[in-house]
């Protein structure tokens, strides 16, 4: 499915409850899981052993998760609870009324067990005929970056000199300046003072050139 190879293939059906009974879970996450999530199906384990690549620095194993839903929107609290529990990379498929969206949280490594989970970037709502993974790399690590740049598409640029962290850390530097001229624009139109709109004009103009470069 998807174009991942059959030799990749787990198939284990996984019980929702499994990521929030005993653990310190809110009651709105819970309700999440029950509400929103008819199964979730570990599909595909991605390694070095089933790829015949060689293994990452960083990258062990790469986890395919088939979460059938019962709606066609997700609590993406859900994934970062899946993605704390679990200590590999993930890549997670949705499926609703056999359209799929496939979803992964760029995780970097921040201690010797645990990853730090960064921004979630996602595919539009696709069939199985639209969408395929193409597995390219020579090791798991470059595996990795291939399969997030190919979920994300243009939401991270594609620079060949450019590494994935470097991608995603510009994308951030990104939004964060959208977000700051967003608010600027809504100080603009408040005000009512000419002297103070000129000066906030200017500070907007240097954020927008800024985000230009």
């Amino acid at each position: 499915m998807f174009g991942l190879p059959e030799s990749t293939y787990f198939g284990k059906l996984i019980p929702k409850n499994k990521f929030y009974e005993k653990l310190s879970v809110d009651n709105k996450l819970e309700r999440s899981f029950i509400d929103q999530i008819n199964s979730i199906r570990w599909g595909h384990k991605l390694s070095s052993d089933t790829l015949n690549v060689e293994k990452g620095n960083t990258v062990k194993e790469i986890e395919v998760f088939f979460i059938k839903l019962k709606t066609s929107e997700l609590d993406v609290n859900v994934l970062r609870q899946m993605d704390k529990e679990l200590h590999y990379h993930l890549i997670f498929i949705l499926e609703y009324e056999e359209r799929y969206q496939l979803w992964t949280g760029y995780k970097e490594e921040s201690t010797n067990t645990a990853f730090k989970v960064g921004n979630y970037y996602h595919t539009g709502w696709v069939t199985e005929e639209d969408f395929s993974l193409q597995i390219d790399g020579l090791n798991m690590d470059t595996v990795y970056e291939n399969l997030v740049r190919q979920i994300a598409g243009d939401t991270l640029s594609n620079e060949k000199s450019e590494s994935l962290k470097e991608s995603v850390e510009r994308q951030n530097e990104r939004e964060k300046l959208e977000k700051e001229i967003e608010k600027l624009r809504a100080k603009v139109r408040k005000e009512k003072q000419f002297n103070r709109q000129v000066e906030l004009n200017k500070q907007l103009k240097t954020l927008i050139k800024k985000l230009e470069e």
